[in-house]
């Protein structure tokens, strides 16, 4: 096996040549030798999870600014360098001559992202409309079924905020009803959440919202079998996958939905601003686009795409995040994430006045989870790992449990880690400073 070393690896992942002075260009087949020798490395994905001296590869990828900790990837991820360039690469050519450069040449190379990403999740590439984010897709959904004064939308307490806005807004407009119901937290028993949610559908019920993953807490839901359970009863179930996509390995196959919608800026490492929309090809008649389209595209997957002018170059590097994600290996990442998930997780359940709210069961979280500390307020715990450490963490407050959320990410190193638990089994021992 080739092995890279540092500055070979930096060199061949798409730092940028000087050309000119001025002028940087891509070395796209030093990033294809690179990819190829991450994913010739042996081992199974368990064993690779702990295998340093890949990830120290790995790291090396990402600009990312090592004088602090971050660890709200789960928020906006940042971007390995050859996204970064690559986007640029393409900015820099639609402002060329625009109506030229980015609506003649760039634009049409949006289907060779449109069929990448088809390809990855495994379906038509005329089910994929690329979006701004899991929030534009989520409301393409939502705001695009018919629905009249009395019916009754279904979704859990523990749902995202934005979109309970959503629905909140089309009763106070149009007089549905959104009914919202409490799950377990952690919740280890699939079969109960497919029984809570069949157990609150009612007559009235004409759709359902539900999270793949939710992102209070990591707690990844049995979508298949809710699915599949509400299509017995003719209820539309809309997936909201902001944090599961190439976060944790699966399929459409997997999910058996009609409706997915992610953010591609979160774990696939895509540029800012950019999300993915999967309709079923016999489901995309009916549903409204948000932004009106003409009647000839009733059938067609980019009527969800009309929005006016917008960049190509954000659409493009996509697909150098995509290859990244491929190279690194989906299930390889998986491991990794609750690999450094369990080392920070597991430490700092040894101490009596903390409780994690995220299940550590296989299959049922991943990296992304929160924890308490009994007698902190998350706020205040929140403010001092930034204020004090440079540790970036996100507050969760809700009605029915309160942490913080951590998500590492691939290019988390262990000392980060680390860092992280002696600034929390600090707090445990010491109290939390006044700052």
């Amino acid at each position: 096996m080739n092995s890279l070393n540092r500055r070979e690896f930096l060199g061949a992942i798409g730092r940028p040549v000087a050309v000119a002075a001025t002028v940087a260009v891509l070395d796209p087949l030093g990033m294809r030798r690179a990819i190829e020798a991450l994913a010739s490395i042996p081992g199974t994905p368990e064993e690779i999870a702990g295998d340093e001296s890949f990830w120290f590869k790995v790291q090396q990828a990402f600009t990312v600014d090592r004088s602090l900790v971050n660890l709200n990837n789960g928020g906006v991820s940042p971007a390995p360098a050859v996204v970064q360039d690559a986007m640029k690469r393409h900015l820099d050519y639609s402002n060329e001559a625009p109506v030229y450069t980015m609506w003649r040449i760039l634009e049409p190379q949006r289907e060779g992202v449109r069929n990448r990403l088809a390809r990855a999740f495994k379906c038509s590439p005329e089910e994929i409309a690329l979006t701004r984010n899991a929030s534009e897709s989520l409301q393409i959904c939502q705001l695009g079924l018919d629905f009249k004064s009395g019916d009754e939308v279904l979704t859990t307490t523990q749902d995202y905020g934005r979109m309970i806005t959503t629905f909140r807004q089309r009763e106070r407009r149009e007089g549905i009803k959104l009914k919202l119901f409490a799950i377990p937290v952690p919740a280890e028993d699939p079969e109960k959440i497919v029984e809570l949610f069949e157990k609150n559908i009612t007559p009235r019920t004409k759709a359902i919202l539900m999270c793949h993953m939710i992102n209070l807490t990591g707690q990844i839901l049995p979508v298949k079998q809710v699915t599949q359970m509400a299509r017995k009863k003719g209820i539309p179930v809309i997936v909201d996958g902001a944090h599961s996509f190439a976060h944790f390995a699966f399929t459409h196959e997997d999910l058996d939905c009609d409706y997915f919608t992610t953010s591609l800026h979160k774990w696939l490492f895509a540029p800012h601003g950019t999300g993915m929309l999967y309709v079923r090809k016999d489901k995309i008649a009916g549903l409204w686009p948000m932004m009106p389209a003409s009647k000839k595209m009733d059938d067609d997957i980019r009527k969800f795409e009309e929005i006016g002018t917008h960049p190509a170059a954000n659409y493009l590097a996509i697909a150098e995040a995509l290859t990244f994600h491929q190279g690194i290996g989906p299930k390889r990442k998986e491991a990794r994430l609750v690999y450094l998930r369990d080392r920070w997780a597991k430490r700092l359940l040894e101490h009596e006045r903390v409780r994690l709210h995220t299940s550590l069961k296989p299959g049922l979280a991943c990296g992304l989870a929160t924890v308490q500390i009994e007698g902190v307020d998350p706020g205040e715990l929140t403010t001092y790992l930034w204020k004090k450490q440079r540790i970036i963490v996100t507050p969760i407050r809700h009605d029915e449990f309160q942490g913080i959320r951590v998500t590492p990410n691939v290019y988390t190193t262990l000392e980060e880690v680390d860092r992280f638990c002696d600034a929390m089994e600090t707090i445990i021992k010491k109290g939390l400073p006044k700052i």
